[in-house]
C-alpha cells in the first residue's frame, strides 16, 4: 500500500467521519453507549462526537489558543448551532441551488482522490444518491452558518501591532511546535490538445445529440458517457446558475437555447460539452450537459515537457523568476496566483511536509534547496493529465512558534480570535431569543454565563 493511498484514504476516512456527524441521536454497539448529546440549541443538537473532532482539528492545525480549547471548540460549535437557529428567525437563507453547487464541487474532488464514482460507492458502500442525501442537510446548515459569520463580522482586520499583542499574551510553555516546514512552488502546463483529438471528441458528442434528437434518454446518456464526475451519474443535471458562475463559452451557449433544446458540441477549459437548456428564469439558468474530455496524446505530453524544459533553462539563466514566471505561464490556477507557491490554511507559503502529497516529499527529499526538477508528469485534481516542474525554495527546521518565523499563522490566530470575540459579542446578545441547554460536564465552559 503507497504512502498516496494512505494519505486518500485517511482523507476519505474523515469525511465520512464528517457524514455520519449527527445521523443520529445516539448510537450503541453490543449495549456500549459511544456517542450522545451534549448541547441543544432550539431543535439542533451537538454531539459528543462533533466536538471531539473539532478539539482534534484544532489541535492538529497547531493553532494557539487563550484559555480552554476545548471549552472555545463547544462555545463555537454552539454559537454555530444558534445562528442556524436565528438565520431561520431572521429569515437568512442559502437556496438548494447554492447547496447543490457546493456539493456537487465536494463530490467532484472526493472523486478526483478516490478515482472514480463507481470507487467512491464501493468504498462507502453507498450510492451517489445516498451519499448526496447525507451530506446536503450538513452542507446547508455550513453554508448557512457562513452567510451569518459574514454578516456578523463583516470588514474585520488587523494590525500588525494586535498581532505582536495577541502572540505576546501565549504563555511560552503553551506555544505551539511547528513541524519542518517547506517552501515549494510549482508551475503547470497543461498539454494542448491535437485538432484530431478533440475532432474525435465532436464527432463523438454529436452522435451522442442525434441519438437524443431520435427519442433517446439525454439522462441515460448522460449517465453513460459523461466525464463529469458530479452531474454525469444525475442525469447531466446541473440546476440553476447565475449569470457569471459558469465558464463563459458554455454560459453564452446555454443562454442562445430555447427551453429543450439542445446545442451542437461547445468547447470550455472543462473540454467539449453538449448543452440542454431546461428554463430560464431572470438572472438564473437551469441545463443539463455531457461532458467528454479530450485525452492528450504523447506527442501533446512531449510538447508539453518541451516547453517547460525551456522555461527552466530560462529560470536558471535568471533572465526571469520563478514566481513571476508561474504567474504569467502557469496553467494551474490555484497556484499561480501566489507565483506558483503551495499555501497553508493561513495563507503562508510554507507548508509543514506533513500535508505535502507523497510524491512531492519524495521529490523533494532528493533535491538540494534553491533548485528546480525537470519536467514531470503528474495527474491534476480535476484527473487532467498534465506536465510541471518543481521549486525547493527554503526548509524550515522543526521549531516552536516565533513571531519572527510564523508571522503569517500568528496573524490568521489573531484574526480568528477577533472575529471569535466579536461572536461571542453577538452570542450573548442572541441567546436569549433560543432554548440553549448543556450537559452539566461541560457546564465549567461558562457558555452561558451572562
Amino acid at each position: 500500500m503507497n504512502l498516496r493511498y494512505i494519505k486518500i484514504k485517511t482523507f476519505l476516512t474523515s469525511i465520512l467521519i464528517i457524514l455520519t456527524l449527527g445521523s443520529s441521536m445516539a448510537q450503541t454497539e453490543q449495549g456500549v453507549l459511544i456517542d450522545k448529546i451534549v448541547a441543544k440549541v432550539d431543535d439542533y443538537i451537538i454531539l459528543k462526537s462533533e466536538l471531539e473532532k473539532a478539539y482534534l482539528d484544532f489541535l492538529s492545525r497547531g493553532q494557539v489558543s487563550q484559555g480552554n480549547a476545548k471549552c472555545q471548540m463547544m462555545e463555537t460549535l454552539v454559537i454555530n448551532k444558534l445562528m442556524v437557529a436565528k438565520a431561520e428567525i431572521d429569515s437568512v437563507e442559502v437556496t438548494p441551488d447554492q447547496v447543490n453547487q457546493n456539493l456537487e464541487q465536494r463530490i467532484s474532488y472526493i472523486v478526483s482522490q478516490i478515482g472514480s464514482v463507481q470507487a467512491l460507492e464501493e468504498y462507502y458502500g453507498k450510492t451517489m444518491d445516498q451519499f448526496r442525501q447525507e451530506m446536503f442537510d450538513q452542507i446547508k446548515e455550513q453554508l448557512v452558518v457562513q452567510k451569518m459569520q459574514g454578516e456578523i463580522t463583516t470588514d474585520v482586520k488587523v494590525t500588525p501591532a494586535e498581532v505582536k499583542r495577541f502572540f505576546n499574551k501565549i504563555p511560552r510553555d503553551s506555544l505551539p511546535f511547528f513541524s519542518s516546514e517547506v517552501a515549494i512552488a510549482q508551475i503547470v502546463k497543461k498539454p494542448e490538445i491535437n485538432k484530431a483529438q478533440k475532432e474525435k471528441v465532436k464527432k463523438q458528442l454529436n452522435e451522442i445529440r442525434d441519438q437524443i434528437l431520435a427519442g433517446g434518454s439525454f439522462s441515460d446518456l448522460a449517465k453513460k458517457y459523461s466525464m463529469d464526475p458530479g452531474s454525469g451519474s444525475k442525469g447531466g443535471k446541473l440546476g440553476f446558475f447565475k449569470r457569471g458562475e459558469l465558464a463563459p463559452e458554455y454560459e453564452a451557449t446555454a443562454l442562445s437555447l430555447e427551453p429543450g433544446e439542445i446545442s451542437l458540441p461547445v468547447e470550455t477549459q472543462f473540454g467539449f460539452h453538449i448543452i440542454q437548456l431546461v428554463e430560464r428564469l431572470g438572472n438564473t439558468f437551469n441545463t443539463n450537459h455531457i461532458l467528454i474530455i479530450p485525452s492528450s496524446s504523447s506527442t501533446d505530453m512531449d510538447d508539453a515537457r518541451k516547453y517547460l524544459d525551456s522555461l527552466r533553462t530560462v529560470i536558471n539563466l535568471d533572465s526571469i523568476s520563478f514566481e513571476k514566471a508561474a504567474k504569467e505561464y502557469s496553467d494551474d490556477q490555484t497556484t499561480a496566483g501566489s507565483g506558483g507557491f503551495f499555501l497553508d490554511a493561513t495563507g503562508a507559503s510554507r507548508v509543514s511536509v506533513e500535508e505535502l502529497d507523497p510524491v512531492i516529499f519524495f521529490t523533494i527529499d532528493t533535491m538540494q534547496i534553491n533548485t528546480i526538477t525537470k519536467p514531470m508528469d503528474f495527474r491534476m485534481e480535476d484527473g487532467t493529465d498534465a506536465v510541471r516542474i518543481l521549486y525547493y525554495k527554503e526548509k524550515i527546521s522543526p521549531h516552536q512558534a516565533s513571531l519572527l518565523d510564523d508571522y503569517q499563522k500568528i496573524r490568521s490566530a489573531t484574526l480568528a480570535s477577533k472575529r471569535n470575540e466579536i461572536l461571542s459579542n453577538w452570542f450573548k446578545e442572541a441567546k436569549g431569543d433560543v432554548y440553549i441547554h448543556l450537559e452539566p460536564e461541560y457546564e465549567y465552559c461558562d457558555i452561558l454565563k451572562d
